[in-house]
């Protein structure tokens, strides 16, 4: 899939994967439209971090909000939803935010992905949706057995992919997981 000059969204584009992401997509000059969820500070969290920064559109906003979704699809030809609530033992504490963020949030980018007609939506997710491993290394199910993505494909014959970037890392990742080589697939 060929990038250069389309117009390319970001969900969780202020994370350590994102910031990853829309380096790799500015290289490859495509017109990215960089997704920070909004905070007081106004802070971009790992893309204040990008020398390639002018070269991006940020947008600040929440997926939670879907006209705020449907606005921020327009005129989008490509999609990478990276956007979640990412620390799972939080998640215990406090299952409404990730719901609405995780669940709905995505909900509310794939549906507008539809209605502004997006070629295609790729959708990264944690292995925490294949639940507790029983045993190490998890092999995850076959191909479209993931339950979120199936059934929206199946109910709209969406073009969706996805991506489990929980064995990749990069600089700044810490302990987290990262994807960039899904760019090569």
């Amino acid at each position: 899939m060929t990038l250069d000059g389309k117009r390319v969204l970001v969900t969780g584009a202020d994370g350590v994967i994102g910031s990853h992401l829309v380096e790799r997509l500015a290289e490859q000059h495509a017109h990215v439209v960089a997704l920070s969820q909004y905070n007081s500070f106004n802070d971009w969290g790992w893309l204040e971090e990008l020398p390639s920064l002018d070269q991006v559109q940020v947008v600040t906003g929440d997926i939670r909000d879907p006209h705020f979704c449907l606005t921020l699809c327009k005129d989008v030809e490509v999609i990478f939803h990276l956007a979640a609530l990412i620390p799972i033992p939080y998640s215990y504490r406090s299952p409404d935010s990730y719901v609405d963020t995780n669940v709905r949030g995505t909900l509310n980018i794939c549906q507008a992905a539809r209605a502004n007609h997006v070629e295609k939506l790729i959708h990264t997710y944690t292995s925490e949706v294949y639940g507790t491993a029983q045993y190490v290394p998890l092999a995850p199910p076959r191909l479209g057995r993931t339950p979120s993505p199936s059934a929206f494909i199946t109910r709209f014959s969406y073009p969706w992919w996805w991506r489990d970037p929980s064995t990749r890392t990069a600089p700044g990742s810490r302990r987290a997981r990262l994807f960039p080589q899904s760019l090569r697939s």
